[in-house]
């Protein structure tokens, strides 16, 4: 496609913004460590299971670590000290705290209870490795299907009648599985444990249920001959643990984003930047591609008026996520086909806004959203709009794709709603498949002024937050015109100061 004319010195100029204001956080937020960021290195340590009362063992010997004046030394340390002073697994350890009969200490020997934390995470390692290359075999042995992706949504708050339309989803074409979280997940500072059947608005995030569903995926992809994509979602509170869980169940995507946390959750801003690097590191070292959430933006801001604040949260994100040692390739970066169908041109707005993103960001595999925002309930209105937004995703040549439903707006969908959805895609995306090759853009015309205006707009509120910093402009409102402050938000009591000698061996073993 002949490429819109942008300037690709004010496309660096954002950039390296965007750089500037990514480092400047994660320098003031390296000193502090958090409750699930200490839970997650221990799952990683092979802690799981729950105590009598059905409390997770993480959490159970995280608050013993906090009782105890431990935790700013790390989990990691005073736990593989008493690992190797009482020849104990961290299981173990854990079993042993939860019922009365061991209290931590600092370990006697130092040097020697952190060469069993990074023995313990190596090994850790080794399996998350495997999982990444047991991944690219079955990708090179069945091969997957073609960009854009087409991703589906299930929902029932089921694990087991999840699977069933997960597989009919695969059967029907669809590329990626994405089972929806039940609502209000994102705000327990635990993740529940085992396979659950009840959930409202979506299935609980479990290791289980993440183990059941990704050999699911791999049956229904022996079936129809493609390998099939799983996400779920690691944003909330426990956003490193779901991290860890997915990387070793070999999740492909997860929904983590630098921000969403912090402005459409209301958890604390300090403890959404700790947990976003730890477990964008996590999802980087399992090959895991992140999806981010700049398209919620759009559902309480105004597509038009908006559309820069979402390419500039797109770049904060892609430097946050290179920090966490994630690619290109790993960044699902977000944004939406939300312009409001009565405003005039409203189409030509859009491939404007979606070809921008796709200059911007070349080698990102973008993650491009339905409407929502302007659905009414008029299932036939509706299936021309997602007929709409189906052209501008092959035209600009989007990587995940999330198929917009025509009963948006009135129900969960139905597995006939999906068929309907995936038949719409799969007829524009085939009869279209290489009309990007074909066009071409007018010069000075209206699609490339408006990219031109987008990316000015940009540069400029790029050049102020970087000025300002990030937390006051979240605070003014920059960002889906919702304000969070520095010290609000639920969870800042889970943020702890790390102590001078605080040790924890997987970023070392991750970033390296």
């Amino acid at each position: 496609m002949t490429q819109l004319t942008i300037d690709q010195a004010q496309i660096d100029r954002a950039r390296a913004a965007a750089g500037k204001i990514a480092r400047r956080v994660f320098d003031d937020m390296n000193r502090f460590t958090t409750t699930t960021v200490e839970r997650a290195t221990l799952r990683l340590f092979g802690v799981d299971g729950v105590d009598e009362n059905q409390v997770p063992l993480p959490n159970r010997l995280v608050s013993h670590l906090q009782e105890h004046e431990l935790l700013q030394h790390g989990a990691a340390t005073i736990v593989a000290g008493a690992m190797h002073e009482h020849g104990l697994s961290a299981q173990q350890v854990a079993a042993a705290v939860a019922g009365g009969k061991l209290t931590l200490s600092r370990p006697q020997d130092e040097a020697a209870a952190r060469r069993s934390a990074e023995a313990q995470a190596a090994a850790m390692c080794r399996h998350i490795a495997r999982q990444r290359e047991t991944r690219a075999q079955q990708i090179d042995r069945l091969g997957e299907g073609k960009a854009p992706w087409l991703y589906l949504i299930v929902a029932t708050g089921n694990i087991f009648e999840d699977i069933v339309q997960a597989r009919a989803a695969a059967e029907q074409g669809a590329d990626i599985v994405a089972v929806i979280r039940s609502t209000g997940q994102s705000l327990l500072d635990y993740v529940p444990y085992g396979a659950t059947t009840e959930g409202f608005g979506g299935t609980y995030a479990t290791q289980e249920n993440f183990k059941l569903m990704r050999a699911a995926l791999d049956e229904v992809g022996q079936k129809v001959g493609r390998y099939i994509r799983l996400t779920n979602y690691c944003s909330g509170l426990c956003m490193p643990e779901i991290a860890a869980m997915g990387a070793m169940e070999r999740l492909d995507m997860m929904l983590n984003d630098s921000m969403y946390g912090i402005i459409f959750r209301d958890i604390n801003m300090k403890r959404t930047f700790i947990d976003q690097f730890f477990s964008r590191m996590v999802n980087a070292y399992a090959g895991i591609i992140i999806n981010t959430g700049e398209d919620n933006y759009l559902t309480t801001a105004d597509a038009y008026d908006a559309a820069h604040t979402v390419l500039a949260s797109q770049l904060i994100n892609e430097q946050f996520a290179y920090i966490s040692g994630l690619k290109p390739e790993q960044m699902g970066l977000g944004h939406a086909f939300e312009i409001n169908p009565e405003l005039e041109n409203g189409f030509l707005w859009e491939i404007a806004h979606a070809q921008l993103v796709r200059q911007v960001f070349p080698e990102a595999s973008l993650k491009y959203m339905p409407p929502t925002k302007h659905m009414t309930g008029n299932i036939f209105k509706g299936h021309i709009q997602d007929a709409l937004f189906n052209v501008v995703s092959v035209l600009t040549q989007q990587n995940i794709h999330l198929l917009g439903m025509m009963t948006e707006a009135i129900h969960t969908p139905f597995i006939q709603d999906r068929f309907l959805a995936v038949q719409n895609a799969k007829y524009v995306f085939g009869t279209m498949r290489d009309l990007h090759a074909e066009v071409e853009f007018r010069k000075g015309g209206r699609i490339e002024r408006r990219a031109q205006e987008v990316l000015a707009e940009t540069e400029s509120i790029l050049a102020e937050i970087e000025r300002i910093g990030l937390p006051a402009a979240i605070a003014k409102g920059t960002f889906a015109d919702i304000s969070r402050t520095m010290e609000g938000g639920k969870g800042l009591d889970g943020v702890i100061a790390k102590s001078a000698d605080y040790y924890n061996p997987f970023p070392a073993l991750m970033l390296k």
